[in-house]
């Protein structure tokens, strides 16, 4: 139920153009016609099941906001810990390459931007729309150093090799019964089902990975709370060392991670 009433305050102060603070402030007061007609359409929406964030135009993630739609996956705060992970590796005054794989709203290539003003970050996707709304967001927070990229995976960056690289990719299984609910059936089936058993695009980006990154070049992917022990196997079976899961801040295994040794005769 309180999650429902802050619902209902979001929308409202939406479509009201106001804080939260101002209308607690004054409770009493009702919105004007065009305000009122637009949290109507709001509320309705969302009890049919569209996603706040798709409502708003936005959502929060690493402190920031992004825009988003239904082109794009609506960002997560677990997806925070893939962010932290890289930012872990790359040290704040040194330049460094960065590739990010699927970056879809571009808040994990974004967010890397601000906080690494020194590296080199290319980040993919196959949509062209999700590109423009990544595009977007980097120019909202001022970031200009981002190459955004449109193909599969590491095809538009045949022959590059990378420091770091960073995915989200899809790894919901197709028949997963929780694709088809909630806020998942709103968001883009291309960003979320990885396969029938949700590793497909795991296993394609850890096999070609060893070809695009740098000696010790790092690889750091999100899964699904049951495909660690999976994408550690993957890992290690490619020839990555010092592979580790960590979990998230729910305690849900949530980033795999890896190092290439490049072996030089």
């Amino acid at each position: 139920m309180a999650g429902a009433r802050r619902e209902v305050d979001v929308l409202l102060t939406h479509a009201s153009n106001v804080t939260s603070a101002h209308v607690i402030a004054h409770s009493e007061m009702h919105p004007d016609p065009r305000a009122y007609l637009l949290y109507v359409d709001g509320l309705e929406r969302r009890l049919r099941g569209e996603p706040v964030a798709y409502l708003l135009g936005f959502r929060e993630f690493y402190g920031l906001n992004f825009k988003v739609s239904p082109a794009v996956l609506i960002p997560r705060p677990e997806t925070e810990l893939l962010v932290e992970l890289a930012l872990e590796r790359v040290a704040q005054d040194q330049p460094a390459s960065i590739l990010e794989l699927g970056t879809g709203s571009g808040c994990i290539a974004v967010t890397l931007a601000k906080l690494r003003p020194l590296a080199r970050i290319v980040a993919v996707d196959l949509s062209l729309q999700a590109l423009a709304i990544a595009k977007g967001n980097a120019a909202q927070h001022g970031v200009s150093r981002i190459e955004f990229r449109e193909g599969n995976w590491f095809e538009p960056v045949a022959g590059e090799r990378f420091d770091l690289v960073v995915s989200n990719p899809p790894y919901v299984r197709e028949n997963d019964p929780h694709i088809a609910a909630g806020d998942l059936r709103f968001e883009p089936r291309m960003a979320l089902a990885g396969g029938p058993d949700g590793l497909e695009m795991l296993r394609n980006i850890i096999a070609d990975a060893p070809e695009h990154l740098c000696a010790t070049g790092g690889l750091l992917l999100e899964h699904g709370y049951d495909q660690a022990a999976d994408v550690r196997s993957l890992l290690e079976r490619q020839g990555f060392m010092d592979v580790a899961t960590r979990d998230d801040l729910a305690g849900i295994p949530r980033v795999t991670l890896g190092r290439w040794l490049t072996l030089t005769s």
